[in-house]
């Protein structure tokens, strides 16, 4: 059996619990754009049930034109109001070298592909420039909503990444567990 028929028949049981008479707009009104890393589930992360964000994926949770598409989509069409980009630890993107990764394809393909892999080193930076894209982009209007964050595909917990930290790799935890003195 492979993989795509396991998901099928997965998909019959499944069937049985869809929940019926919802509609597109999110009830949270809320964008989720993260890493397609299988380690990293929202559902289960957030706890959520069907229909309250929207959830957008890729390779690094990166803003590429077609999430900035999507975001413009789901904000003007459908109703979302806030942006919350998750990258997360030990994350493949950042150990990967672009050159070396375009190399690798246009070996496979016999010519690099017109899109950047934007790989990075450092998640923190990386959702940085992430909020920055929505922030600059005159394409989406809720910008003042975007928050970002580093999931740790160890604990599950989420870091916050502020826009205006510097660039050192250190974001502000979303909870501080240190005692009060």
């Amino acid at each position: 059996m492979t993989a795509i028929d396991e998901m099928l028949r997965r998909n019959k049981t499944a069937a049985m619990y869809h929940p019926s008479g919802l509609g597109p707009s999110p009830l949270k009104h809320l964008a989720v754009v993260m890493c397609m890393d299988c380690r990293v589930d929202a559902h289960v992360a957030f706890r959520l049930n069907p229909g309250e964000i929207h959830l957008l994926r890729n390779a690094g949770g990166i803003i590429s034109d077609d999430v900035i598409r999507s975001l413009a989509i789901s904000q003007h069409a459908l109703g979302t109001r806030e942006v919350m980009i998750v990258h997360h630890t030990d994350c493949g993107l950042a150990k990967l070298n672009e050159d070396e990764f375009r190399a690798l394809l246009s070996r496979f393909a016999g010519y690099r592909p017109t899109w950047s892999v934007q790989a990075f080193s450092d998640p923190h930076d990386s959702v940085r420039e992430s909020m920055r894209r929505i922030q600059d982009s005159p394409f989406v209007y809720h910008t003042d909503a975007v928050r970002g964050f580093i999931f740790d595909v160890e604990t599950g917990l989420l870091e916050e990444v502020l826009a205006d930290d510097e660039p050192t790799g250190q974001g502000k935890p979303v909870e501080s567990t240190a005692d009060a003195d």
